[in-house]
């Protein structure tokens, strides 16, 4: 106003409302401001809940923690996750649509797409979604993602919504989505969230359904009275969908199209297992191997090759170390890999170390895409790699049991990173977890025997059986030990491996006599003697002159086994194994306690004794005592039988031989008759059927034995009253262990392979002479 002329452009006074100045104004003015904000609707945006089953304690787990999160003032995230198809979202939409009425600030919803072909769905433009849903105008939302959470995050601040964000394929991608105040957010994912927790989240992992709730889901979805007509037909079904409850709902859904169809179709339909997946899929819409293709081809390059080759394993679960043995160095990071995307399942024990199996349906996606993108050549050799990390470590294993037993092996000791885990644990010697371990992997190593000569590796199937010996006896697995050694037998033979052929058949025909089949012991057994005298093996052949004694005896042919083990006696000193001369000997003196010739078998359970003490062989210097005392008993020579009989009581049950130590308690017994001790008598056979029990033979000809001779005690014990004198070594009733404990007695409680002895040679602890 330069001069201070007046113009009319000046302004004074108080004004409210807009200005408007110019230098000069023509015609008429209006001026409005910007209109009133209609008032937004509360968003409602999730999808409609499905009926689901079986997760009772899933839902009372994520209400607990909304609740501890409300006490405390915070929100609420709860991260559920899962293998595809296992019910994530229908779990999150059960909870989140339960809170409506206490969140009348709305439900948000998106689909973060981690399985989308185009890739994640970007943080920004779901947040930006979100506040156009919160009522702000498009042309108000901010540019930038930082811009975008903070005005987020006011409008949230005093509103109580839930959020469903599904399908997550990071933690980083959920954190910009995350409302402010008490809001509750669920996260669903394939993928493991644990990195939520550090955000106050609680993470959920959804395993398959149990069978009895898969069949109510399989139920509901047919709702047609299918299920309760056909109560088996249905648990077979949800079975082999392995408790996938997109897996059942497929099914389900194929029979309801198909009304007048029994179930029993679907589960012919699902039976094969290269058409498992194929048939869960309903054309255009669910499909079980889709779904699993999704999670497939989100990983990594060698985590995924890792689950091709794993896909490959013969047995339902593995060890890390089987991983190392496929992949080498980068096992460790594709493991995670496969744990974090829910296509391996944690099943790591109280035996520590790193455990997995895959759930059913994936195992068959695995193999399917090994099928599909390996080739043939890379398929045996992945296969060999495993039947070789299996053999190698169950050598280890046999090495720690029986020093010194194995056949000469080709293979070299495993490298650090592919050797099990033999340690013992808790208390346990190393014999004793080495035992666990191969009891543990049994259906592993009994898998590659199966497989090894269809797949040109007839030496994995006669070496692992062979390893495996030291198992068989002492676990009393009677099945396994017939199978691996019929398989292993025919492998040998078609690897034109002689001393293997021996091995097998030696080692076999024991078990043969564990299950009674005798007289096919005995022929395995001439034929291997035949095969060392053809080969000028005398070792050999003075072992399995033993093992025919064995069968003889078996059989009730006395003065043949006598014969056999009296040559045995001789010859295998000679040949340089005096302990299983020794053993010999400990036969003789049955045969001659079987023949109430006393006086033999107490020479010869002596001199067994003697040598067996002297090759450090405690356990069957025991029972030899044992047998000593026994036939001491019936010379009458009876301050002998109960020194000999006490002080093998106490060796066997230092090495917890609960069968041998009831069969001396059994003797004891009978000493007490003799010396008109019937309370104590009584008192011993009582202890011994508890041992027997423990041992799994209370219908043992020992233990019936017992019984009898206890039950005609009882009258006697009734008139005698007053209670006898105690004998050395007696223990009464409340020692015994107790016959419900299962292992009670303890791999030690089996006599020797090489003694008949009474218990039997199904009762076999030692095979370390069962080879050539």
């Amino acid at each position: 106003m330069r001069g201070h002329e007046h113009t009319n452009n000046d302004l004074s006074g108080t004004v409210h409302g807009f200005v408007v100045q110019a230098r000069n104004v023509d015609g008429g003015i209006h001026v409005s401001g910007a209109a009133p904000r209609e008032e937004v609707p509360p968003p409602w945006q999730l999808p409609p809940s499905v009926r689901i089953t079986d997760r009772t304690d899933e839902l009372r787990t994520l209400e607990a923690h909304r609740c501890r999160a409300a006490e405390g003032g915070h929100s609420t995230l709860a991260a559920v996750s899962g293998l595809g198809g296992v019910g994530k979202t229908a779990v999150a939409l059960a909870w989140l649509h339960a809170l409506r009425p206490d969140f009348p600030g709305g439900q948000l919803y998106a689909d973060l797409g981690a399985q989308a072909p185009g890739g994640p769905v970007d943080p920004g433009e779901v947040v930006g979604r979100f506040l156009r849903a919160l009522g702000v105008p498009t042309g108000q939302v901010p540019p930038t993602l930082g811009e975008r959470v903070a005005l987020y995050r006011s409008l949230t601040a005093d509103r109580r919504l839930v959020v469903l964000l599904d399908d997550a394929a990071t933690a980083a991608q959920v954190r910009p989505l995350l409302p402010a105040g008490r809001c509750v957010t669920a996260v669903t994912s394939r993928r493991r969230m644990s990195g939520l927790s550090l955000d106050g989240g609680h993470v959920l992992h959804l395993e398959p359904l149990s069978t009895e709730a898969a069949v109510e889901l399989l139920d509901a979805t047919l709702a047609d009275g299918r299920v309760a007509a056909q109560p088996e037909e249905a648990r077979a079904l949800v079975l082999l969908c392995a408790g996938l409850p997109l897996a059942v709902r497929i099914a389900g859904a194929r029979l309801a199209a198909r009304p007048r169809q029994g179930i029993t179709a679907m589960v012919r339909a699902l039976s094969e297992e290269h058409e498992r997946l194929r048939a869960l899929a309903i054309e255009g819409d669910h499909d079980v191997r889709a779904a699993l293709d999704l999670s497939y081809q989100s990983l990594p390059t060698t985590a995924a090759r890792l689950y091709r080759l794993l896909g490959l394993h013969p047995g339902r679960e593995f060890g890390a170390p089987v991983a190392h043995a496929l992949l080498g160095g980068d096992a460790v990071e594709a493991l995670d890999a496969l744990h974090d995307a829910n296509l391996l399942v944690d099943i790591a024990g109280s035996s520590g170390g790193e455990r997995y199996r895959f759930h059913d349906l994936v195992r068959l996606h695995a193999a399917a895409r090994a099928a599909q993108e390996e080739s043939g050549e890379e398929r045996a050799a992945a296969l060999l790699r495993i039947g070789h990390h299996y053999l190698a470590n169950t050598r280890r294993a046999e090495e720690i049991i029986e020093p010194g037993r194995s056949l000469p092996a080709p293979d070299p000791e495993p490298e650090p990173g592919v050797r099990e885990d033999l340690g013992p644990v808790g208390g346990q010697t190393e014999p004793e977890a080495a035992l666990d371990w191969l009891e543990r992997e049994l259906p592993n190593l009994m898998a590659v025997i199966r497989l090894a000569r269809p797949m040109g590796a007839p030496e994995l199937a006669w070496g692992l059986t062979d390893a495996l010996w030291p198992l068989f006896p002492r676990r009393k697995l009677y099945g396994e030990w017939r199978e691996s050694h019929e398989e292993g037998l025919l492998a040998a033979e078609e690897a034109g491996n002689e001393e293997a052929v021996c091995r097998m058949l030696t080692s076999g025909a024991l078990g043969k006599l564990a299950t009674g089949d005798h007289a096919e012991g005995l022929a395995m057994f001439e034929r291997a003697s035949a095969s060392f005298l053809a080969r000028g093996n005398a070792l050999g052949h003075a072992r399995t002159l033993n093992y025919r004694g064995l069968a003889h005896r078996r059989l009730g042919r006395l003065d043949r086994a006598a014969e056999l083990f009296a040559r045995a006696a001789t010859e295998l000193p000679a040949c340089g194994d005096l302990r299983a001369g020794a053993l010999a000997r400990f036969n003789l003196a049955d045969v001659a306690l079987a023949e109430e010739r006393y006086e033999d078998a107490v020479v010869n359970a002596e001199a067994a004794r003697l040598a067996l003490e002297a090759a450090g062989d405690t356990y069957n210097a025991a029972r030899a005592a044992g047998l000593t005392g026994r036939a001491c008993v019936g010379l009458g020579r009876l301050a002998r039988a109960e020194s000999e009989l006490s002080a093998a009581l106490s060796a066997l049950q230092a090495e917890g031989a609960g069968f041998e130590a009831a069969h001396v308690l059994g003797a004891l017994a009978r000493l007490s008759e003799r010396r008109g001790q019937p309370q104590q008598a009584r008192r011993y056979y009582r202890r011994a059927l508890s041992l027997y029990a423990s041992a799994g033979r209370s219908r043992s000809a020992e233990a019936d034995e017992a019984r009898a001779r206890l039950g005609a005690l009882e009258p006697a014990e009734a008139e005698a009253g007053a209670p006898d004198a105690e004998a050395p070594g007696a223990a009464g009733p409340e020692d015994a262990p107790d016959a419900e404990t299962p292992g009670a007695a303890g791999p030690e409680d089996m006599p020797d392979a090489e003694t008949p002895g009474a218990a039997g040679p199904e009762d076999a602890r030692d095979g370390g002479d069962a080879g050539p």
